[in-house]
């Protein structure tokens, strides 16, 4: 199927073609029809796959299509970071660049002054973050009475950060009579019952499952000591890879120091994180996507909120303890039919996430033996309820003064304890 068999309007199938797509990806080919009959829709699509084309262009053509012209909010696109906002933003504004629709992004972190001053100017398409959003409407400034279509995107991740309650508020302010369009890489319990209490008789799009990873991606281990990590990660990129690589650390902290030591082995490479202002970060994605940095370490918060043209390379510094985030991360890589590679450092501390994230993607990852810190020694760690390297010898802590592990951060990282107790040697 070719994107002129979907029947878009000639704006729209111009734009499409100026951005260069010709082929739907599965789950656009599957949704858009859908959308524009003004279906409620249940989506599952492993990262990657074109999920924001199709909801955008749908949404585009039917408000388009609209007789009545006024400029009010008539869609909303509730999302949970600033990065993905932003790119969401971006994108209806390349489909929609030949029409007179107007889109606008709300975020916090920033000065709501330029937002206000969008809002007051009228907007079609609102994206927005779900604190921002309700702080808009308690102050008068943003109203959802005459919207039309309603989009939740990436819900599993509004539950990982804790923004369920938002949502809630939010659906309670919407107009019962809207289409409603939802999103989510997972479907946990409380996922399921929050689409459930938001859809009407939905159309199901489900285009791969979230243990899936992209073919296109080849995917290494390489076992290292944990102090061994930092070296390893220089003489790699000194060595070995020339392109850009993103960088996945476990916490704000981790990824200040990883960029700090690349800085100082002359890396140009910037951290990105929930700690850094709003210019900033977007400065470092900028920069990152431009090629004036190199290598750009994130936290999982950015996982699904990157989305850069070609990147080759993905490097998890550390495994998560959520095996899904795994494939979230990866997913940066390998797009729309590219060949990407994924690397992962595994020491005595990852050894239980690499287990659970072979069992849930189905297959081993194979071992990477050729580079000078190797080691066939690795022995499995616990973590103690700091999340630092369990001392059985000193209790749960490893030391009186241990810096407990922030709430925050907890939820950035997506903290949880290992349940799987069949500890294992690697040989």
């Amino acid at each position: 199927m070719n994107f002129t068999d979907l029947k878009l309007i000639d704006p729209i199938a111009k734009a499409i073609k100026e951005e260069g797509y010709t082929q739907p990806t599965p789950i656009q080919e599957q949704a858009i029809p859908s959308i524009l009959l003004g279906r409620d829709l249940l989506g599952t699509a492993q990262t990657g796959t074109g999920k924001t084309a199709a909801f955008g262009i749908p949404i585009l053509q039917n408000l388009s299509l609209k007789k009545e012209k006024n400029r009010h909010i008539k869609a909303l696109i509730l999302t949970p970071t600033r990065e993905l906002a932003i790119q969401i933003e971006e994108s209806f504004k390349a489909y929609g660049r030949h029409l007179p629709l107007k889109t606008l992004v709300v975020f916090g972190g920033v000065k709501q002054g330029a937002q206000e001053a969008g809002l007051k100017k009228g907007v079609d398409i609102l994206v927005a973050t779900p604190g921002r959003l309700l702080d808009f409407i308690s102050q008068g400034l943003i109203s959802l009475k005459n919207l039309e279509i309603f989009v939740l995107d990436e819900a599993d991740r509004m539950l990982d950060m804790g923004f369920v309650h938002d949502v809630k508020k939010v659906l309670k302010l919407l107009p019962a009579k809207r289409q409603t369009l939802f999103f989510s890489a997972t479907f946990p319990d409380e996922i399921k019952n929050l689409a459930n209490s938001m859809l009407t008789n939905p159309v199901k799009v489900a285009v791969a499952p979230v243990s899936a990873t992209a073919d296109t991606i080849q995917q290494k281990v390489y076992f290292v000591e944990k102090e061994n990590k930092l070296d390893l990660l220089t003489h790699i990129l000194q060595h070995d890879i020339s392109e850009s690589v993103l960088v996945f650390s476990r916490t704000k902290h981790g990824a200040d120091k990883i960029a700090r030591k690349l800085q100082k082995s002359k890396i140009s490479a910037e951290a990105i994180h929930g700690n850094k202002s709003q210019n900033a970060r977007q400065n470092a994605l900028n920069n990152f996507k431009s090629g004036k940095t190199r290598i750009l370490v994130a936290t999982d918060i950015a996982a699904r909120g990157i989305d850069i043209d070609e990147l080759k390379y993905v490097l998890n510094f550390e495994l998560s303890d959520v095996s899904e985030t795994y494939v979230h991360r990866i997913g940066r890589t390998g797009r729309a039919g590219a060949e990407g590679k994924s690397i992962s450092f595994v020491d005595g501390l990852d050894l239980v996430n690499l287990k659970n994230t072979e069992k849930l993607i189905g297959k081993k990852i194979p071992v990477e033996r050729d580079h000078p810190f190797h080691t066939d020694d690795l022995v499995v760690q616990k973590r103690d309820s700091n999340n630092k390297p369990f001392n059985p010898n000193q209790g749960q802590q490893s030391s009186g003064n241990a810096k407990k592990t922030r709430p925050q951060e907890k939820e950035e990282i997506g903290f949880r304890k290992v349940k799987n107790k069949n500890f294992f040697r690697k040989k």
